[in-house]
């Protein structure tokens, strides 16, 4: 088949998120040891970012939550400093 004959039809969309959790998760444990920053500001909501958001609070790191307004699983709140949105709430 030539690639003018190809067509929407012929493609199909095949997304994987592979270690992406655990990567952020590793980044914000390296900022926070190498005191590169004093506040973290994360945008998610997965109570996966509980162990660095328990490194990051206990090195004396702020670390506020932009969670795009979906609910925070109890066990990430209690180790977060603050809850905000950059983001208008949606309708």
């Amino acid at each position: 088949m030539a690639v003018a004959e190809l067509s929407h039809d012929d493609f199909r969309a095949a997304f994987r998120q592979k270690g992406v959790d655990m990567r952020i998760g590793l980044d914000i444990a390296s900022i926070t040891l190498k005191r590169q920053a004093c506040v973290i500001i994360l945008v998610a909501g997965d109570s996966d970012f509980v162990p660095a958001a328990k490194l990051a609070r206990r090195e004396g790191l702020q670390f506020i939550l932009d969670p795009l307004w979906q609910q925070v699983p109890r066990d990430l709140f209690e180790h977060i400093d603050g809850l905000r949105s950059g983001f208008p709430r949606p309708p």
